[in-house]
Parts: structure tokens; C-alpha cells; sequence
């Protein structure tokens, strides 16, 4: 069975390299410290500062594979090369919520990359998929566990 394509902007992908470079040279030396540190301490057997390191050490490992994993289906979005006559993965998108008379302003990204406190809103998610397709000026309707939402579409940039 082929893995999922995991897309992601270049902004993305650099930051989840910058992270698995960190947890490989830095984290794993710093735990492998820690676990050194109280395997002087004697006996592991009741030792729980030894426990945390051993577990930290898991999640760090686990972490590390599980962004491996993701960069290596890694397919990347040329930003500048996504045009801005549609929405589509790529591009930033002006919205108004009819209802609430509000302006929003969102990334389309993948789901690895979506933060919607950082305006990434995924390809996946309701509103981005609603989105996906459409141009200025139309009027979109997202189903939404709370009911629908409306949004007219204001403008589609880079």
C-alpha cells in the first residue's frame, strides 16, 4: 500500500526539517545526558527521574520517525507558481463571513502545515475544502458541525 502524499508549502517543509535536525542533535544528546545522569544514581528500580528520561526518549525517537516518515512523501507547493484565479493548495485567500460581517485571512495548506491560529487553514478542513475551486466573488456555503457558514470570497493573492 503506497503512503499518503503529505503536502506542504516550503515554509513547511523547512520548518519540519529544522525540527528533525534539532531532536537528531540536540534533544537525543541532552536525553541520553539525563539518562546517564541518573543511571549514577543507582538503582533504576525506583529511580524516577530515570523513568522520565527513558520515556522522553521515546517520544523523541517516535517524533523523529514520524517526521521522516512525512518528509520523506514530502510533495512540496511552488508558491509562486499557484495561480490566484481559483483557490487552490498554495495560495492566501480574503473572505468575508457573511453572518458576523467579518474579514478573514487564510493560507490554504495541507494538513500537516494547517495552525488556524496562524491563518493555515488545510485543504481538508470544511471551510478549505469548501474553498478549494472557487473564484472573487462567489459566495461559498461550508457545513460545519454548528450548522452553515457563508463566505464571499473577496480576493485570492500569494
Amino acid at each position: 500500500m503506497a503512503e499518503k502524499k503529505v503536502v506542504l508549502t516550503y515554509e513547511g517543509l523547512k520548518k519540519l526539517e529544522d525540527e528533525l535536525q534539532q531532536l537528531k542533535t540536540v534533544r537525543r544528546k541532552e536525553v541520553a545526558e539525563k539518562i546517564k545522569e541518573a543511571r549514577a544514581q543507582g538503582d533504576l528500580s525506583e529511580n524516577a527521574e530515570y523513568d522520565a528520561a527513558k520515556e522522553e526518549q521515546g517520544e523523541i525517537e517516535t517524533r523523529i520517525v514520524e517526521l521522516e516518515k512525512i518528509l520523506r512523501n514530502a510533495q512540496v507547493i511552488d508558491e509562486d507558481e499557484v495561480g490566484v484565479d481559483v483557490i487552490n493548495l498554495g495560495c492566501r485567500v480574503k473572505i468575508l463571513d457573511i453572518e458576523l460581517n467579518e474579514e478573514l485571512d487564510y493560507a490554504i495548506v495541507g494538513s500537516t502545515e494547517a495552525d488556524p491560529t496562524e491563518g493555515k487553514i488545510s485543504n481538508e478542513s470544511p471551510v478549505g475544502a469548501a474553498l478549494l475551486g472557487h473564484k472573487v466573488g462567489d459566495t461559498v456555503e461550508v457545513e460545519v458541525p454548528d450548522g452553515k457558514l457563508e463566505f464571499k470570497i473577496l480576493e485570492i493573492y500569494r
